[in-house]
């Protein structure tokens, strides 16, 4: 865990790392995301605000976030995932006591402890079991009325997505740097992810030219 707020930081006491992607090329493009800007424009106006970011440490979006004036907390969520079960190692994902053991070592949280999540893609990685743990998990730590960004592919058809690091340039324009590929856990549309956040307030979409579904989740 990580946590940055005004210039103090807490180091992770055992920070996790995925596992190598060989010697894949890395392709990296800059992109406008609507889903990002209506994130930020919620936000515009205060300040002291707690964000989670699951992507891990990453500079630009540690020091994007702080400079406008908040704190963050960052977990290696799909680091912690490959640790935890294995790289893609789907069918693992089942086991109640490592569900339990996953959630305790990346949201153990108060209630009530965050004011938006910045989830990314990371979802998408997870089994029916582990999704519906996670998203009981962030319903609870989430406070009333805040939100929450996450990714999904679009394309319905492959159970493939680029392996995807979300950089934070503007608050509407992201730097994507992509390393092969990742398997997903299962395919989601727009009436499978409004099941998924039922019990959020709303849940509304943004569709991509790039087949990448952005979603905003108010609590």
């Amino acid at each position: 865990m990580f946590r940055v707020s005004g210039a103090t930081a807490l180091q992770p006491k055992a920070p996790s790392t995925s596992p190598s992607r060989g010697n894949e090329k890395e392709v990296v493009s800059t992109r406008q995301s609507r889903g990002l800007e209506q994130f930020f424009s919620y936000i515009h106006d205060q300040v002291g605000l707690s964000i989670l970011d699951l992507a891990g440490v990453t500079q630009e979006n540690v020091s994007f976030v702080t400079e406008l004036g908040h704190k963050i907390t960052t977990q290696n969520f799909l680091g912690s995932l490959d640790d935890t079960f294995g790289r893609e190692e789907i069918s693992e994902q089942t086991n109640v006591s490592r569900i339990e053991y996953f959630l305790e070592q990346n949201l153990d949280f108060k209630e009530s402890s965050f004011d938006g999540v910045l989830i990314w893609d990371v979802m998408q990685y997870l089994s029916p079991a582990l999704l519906n743990a996670t998203i009981e998990r962030l319903h609870q730590i989430v406070r009333p009325r805040s939100y929450m960004l996450a990714f999904f592919n679009a394309d319905e058809k492959s159970l493939l997505s680029p392996s995807t690091t979300f950089r934070i340039q503007s608050p509407s324009t992201l730097l994507l740097a992509q390393r092969g590929t990742r398997r997903q856990a299962q395919v989601f549309n727009n009436r499978s992810l409004e099941k998924l956040f039922g019990q959020f307030e709303s849940v509304k979409f943004f569709l991509t030219r790039e087949h990448l579904r952005e979603v905003i989740v108010k609590r």
